[in-house]
């Protein structure tokens, strides 16, 4: 990925308008392994920092064209946090950050360099379906938490 300004993507006609005064995760919806990712952090973000998009709906669609990334072969959340798209390991330390201790914790590994880490994160992004399985049907949020998802 290129790196990009901060809010690129309100500048791009192709990514509709959303609303991104919050951190947001745009995770594949199909996946049971993202999925679980998404209730882990809904039920431990207790501020409700964290925004979420499936990365199948147009709006994350186009957010993952406008990243370069594979816009039908998602093996990298995307976290947008002021603007600024972080993937693979370093969205996810950040993910786990944010929500608080003890999750900051898991950013002790941010020492491991990135060479490192992201090819581990790979390797899992690609085994994902094998490892935890695959859904019918993209990811529907609980009533209680439908307003933290976007589109």
């Amino acid at each position: 990925m290129q790196p990009r300004q901060a809010y690129s993507y309100r500048n791009d006609p192709s990514v509709p308008d959303f609303t991104d005064d919050h951190p947001i995760i745009v995770f594949d919806g199909e996946c049971i392994f993202c999925s679980g990712w998404v209730n882990f952090v809904l039920r431990h973000d207790r501020q409700g920092r964290y925004r979420f998009i499936t990365a199948q709906s147009p709006l994350g669609e186009a957010l993952y064209r406008h990243y370069g990334l594979d816009s039908r072969n998602y093996e990298t959340n995307i976290l947008l946090d002021a603007g600024i798209a972080y993937l693979k390991s370093e969205g996810s330390f950040r993910m786990a950050a944010g929500l608080g201790f003890p999750w900051t914790l898991a950013c002790v590994f941010r020492v491991i360099p990135r060479r490192i880490r992201d090819p581990l994160y790979e390797v899992v992004a690609r085994n994902r379906y094998r490892i935890a399985g695959r859904r019918n049907n993209c990811f529907v949020p609980t009533p209680e938490h439908r307003a933290r998802f976007l589109a």
